[in-house]
């Protein structure tokens, strides 16, 4: 049981570090495309195309991480199933 409190545990933190690298690089590069376009062509606009539909992943790499397992996942699954487990205990 510990060992898989564990695991789980260990893959969250792991899945947080993901999001957390995803998030830089994509300030870092996003950052360095509007220098680059601001240098290069001023007075037309391109870089936030990028921005706009890398940002549409990073906010699905968010739901994942954040908000994923626990909206009807496995882990939402496992915490209801202790929970009409303990319910069950109790109204014995």
């Amino acid at each position: 049981m510990e060992d898989d409190e564990y695991k789980r545990a260990r893959k969250r933190v792991e899945d947080l570090k993901g999001f957390y690298i995803h998030i830089s690089v994509f300030t870092i590069v996003n950052l360095t495309l509007f220098l680059i376009n601001l240098l290069s062509t001023p007075g037309t606009w391109w870089f936030y195309w990028i921005t706009v539909f890398w940002g549409i992943g990073i906010i699905w790499h968010a739901f994942r991480v954040f908000i994923g397992d626990r909206f009807l996942g496995k882990e939402w699954e496992e915490k209801k199933i202790k929970e009409y487990m303990e319910r069950e205990k109790r109204n014995r």
